[in-house]
């Protein structure tokens, strides 16, 4: 371990939000540049722990301790080799995902936990400003065709992985956009859409395959040796209560794409709009707060 006194010198930082005020005018994203230096020392704040919870804290299990020892010696482009080892879009996770990891930190028993969702973001936004992103194309050809449908992060991951392991991939998408729930689900303010755009370029150059606007039948899966089926739950779960079928009730995910589409440009304004409304959210997970921001917003 680069620094064992990190944690004692070194509080919580995180990268400052924009001003309210501001960030209520548009849909761009909430976070500022962290200051430099500042991911360095978060990074040092990492006890490197015997047994090192954020393992099992981390879906991925990602391999935390070793990229927050690399960064803190100033060694980025191995902490984006170790890094990108277990996960294929650390800047999706290091946006959206809802850091499990710093949960289990030991840190966080008697301190606050390591920043490790914002040392992700940082190595893998280093990692693209320097080139180190580039297309990773297959060493071989198994001649077998993949048909994954659905094109979120789960669908996006099967196939960048088995496209470089030399497979023929094909991704069905029935929306006209690539992304899935990053895509008409995730408002922008949380995640720009340009960094979808950004990966798919990669998978692209890789030979990954995309159809969009398409819900393949039966015969079309049948032409593959292999299907992957990732198409997630667009279906809400309805409430069968009184006054349901009231108007201007609706699922959060209907609410939610109809603003997306008008921050891709489709629209001019949004069919559903909180414009001089009073509103009520019902559910106060991610998606319920990705609403609120919207109506904030509108």
């Amino acid at each position: 371990m680069a620094d064992p006194h990190g944690f004692q010198k070194f509080n919580r930082a995180a990268p400052a939000h924009r001003p309210v005020p501001l960030r209520l005018m548009d849909y761009r994203e909430v976070y500022e540049k962290a200051p430099a230096g500042q991911v360095e020392q978060q990074a040092s704040r990492c006890m490197d722990c015997g047994v090192p919870f954020c393992h099992e804290g981390c879906p991925l299990g990602n391999i935390i301790p070793e990229w927050n020892d690399l960064v803190r010696q100033d060694r980025w482009r191995e902490a984006y080799d170790r890094l990108h080892a277990t996960n294929n879009f650390p800047e999706f996770t290091g946006r959206l995902c809802p850091a499990p990891c710093e949960g289990a930190c030991v840190l966080g028993i008697n301190d606050d936990a390591v920043s490790i969702k914002d040392v992700e973001l940082a190595i893998v936004e280093r990692a693209f400003e320097e080139g180190w992103t580039t297309p990773i194309t297959p060493t071989l050809d198994t001649g077998m065709r993949v048909a994954v449908v659905g094109s979120g992060p789960a669908g996006l991951a099967a196939a960048q992985q088995l496209t470089r392991a030399g497979h023929h991939v094909t991704v069905y998408e029935r929306d006209d956009r690539l992304g899935g729930l990053m895509r008409y689900g995730v408002p922008e303010y949380k995640m720009e859409k340009k960094w979808i755009d950004r990966r798919l370029d990669q998978m692209r150059a890789e030979g990954t395959e995309f159809r969009t606007g398409i819900s393949p039948t039966a015969a079309d899966l049948n032409a593959f040796d292999a299907v992957i089926m990732a198409t997630g739950t667009p279906v809400a779960r309805d409430l069968d209560i009184q006054g349901r079928d009231l108007n201007g009730i609706y699922p959060a995910m209907e609410y939610l794409t109809w603003q997306n589409r008008v921050n891709e440009g489709d629209y001019a304004s949004s069919a559903i709009s909180a414009k001089g409304k009073k509103v009520v959210i019902i559910g106060g997970g991610d998606t319920g707060t990705d609403c609120f921001g919207t109506a904030l917003r509108q």
